[in-house]
């Protein structure tokens, strides 16, 4: 699998097809430009031949030594296929040769699919059980946004 950066027409064939990737539109506000324009370094897709079938927007802290994976999208074709492992592998590898040595991801605490994606490729969860039993940060993403906070050396 050849792992590319992510290009705008790359970009804009993920948003046409939002739907493939996550099973709604709920994360498409998300899926800032900014990703591609600023840390187009950090923002790498896996295609089969021209259409993208998976990706990831991430981007290296200017503050820590943390790299920072805010989505990581597989189309539903493809999925449980280890694409997400990899391109996470992939970005794992770019954090570490540029001096990074933690990594860290959020989800929202009812997204059950991306909690066990996450515990699978051996992130801690941080923070305190939710009366549901999981794992979180109480305000992370601000007043009564609570979210489940992903950690790990590497």
């Amino acid at each position: 699998m050849k792992i590319e950066n992510c290009t705008i027409p790359d970009y804009t064939q993920i948003l046409e097809n939002i739907v493939d990737f996550w099973g709604n539109d709920r994360t498409l506000s998300i899926h800032h430009p900014m990703f591609i324009h600023e840390f187009g370094n950090t923002s790498y897709v896996i295609k089969e031949n021209t259409k993208v079938i998976a990706y990831l927007f991430g981007f290296l802290s200017q503050t820590s030594s943390t790299a920072y994976v805010h989505l990581v999208g597989v189309h539903k074709e493809h999925q449980n296929s280890g694409l997400g492992t990899i391109l996470y592998n992939h970005f794992i590898n770019y954090a570490k040769q540029n001096g990074r040595n933690k990594l860290k991801a959020i989800t929202t605490p009812t997204n059950l699919l991306s909690i066990n994606f996450h515990k699978k490729i051996g992130m801690s969860l941080l923070g305190n059980k939710n009366p549901d039993g999981v794992e979180i940060i109480q305000n992370y993403s601000g007043p009564g946004q609570d979210r489940v906070v992903f950690s790990m050396d590497i």
